[in-house]
């Protein structure tokens, strides 16, 4: 039986430590100072953890409908990505 494994590269590896690394920085933030929940443009009230979670998800998803949809650099993606997941953290 032949198993096919992932294909880890340096981008994998890249993103599991920003990911890591975003946890750890929130982990620390929310000792340090706790959040409050806040009311912003998502439908509901949110903590900073909410709206982390729902920006990356998000930007998982505006990746994933760039390269089943469009031919157009995964770089334009991760920009709109990155530019959705700041301002659900920030407004959300």
């Amino acid at each position: 039986m032949d198993l096919t494994w992932m294909e880890w590269t340096p981008i994998t590896a890249y993103f599991f430590i920003f990911i890591g690394c975003t946890l750890a920085v929130m982990t620390v933030w929310q000792v340090l100072s706790p959040t409050v929940e806040r009311k912003g443009f998502l439908p509901m009230a949110t903590t900073r953890g909410d709206r982390l979670f729902v920006g990356l998800l998000g930007g998982c998803y505006i990746l994933l409908a760039f390269i089943g949809l469009s031919e157009v650099s995964l770089w334009y993606a991760l920009a709109l990505a990155l530019a959705f997941l700041g301002g659900v953290l920030r407004f959300g």
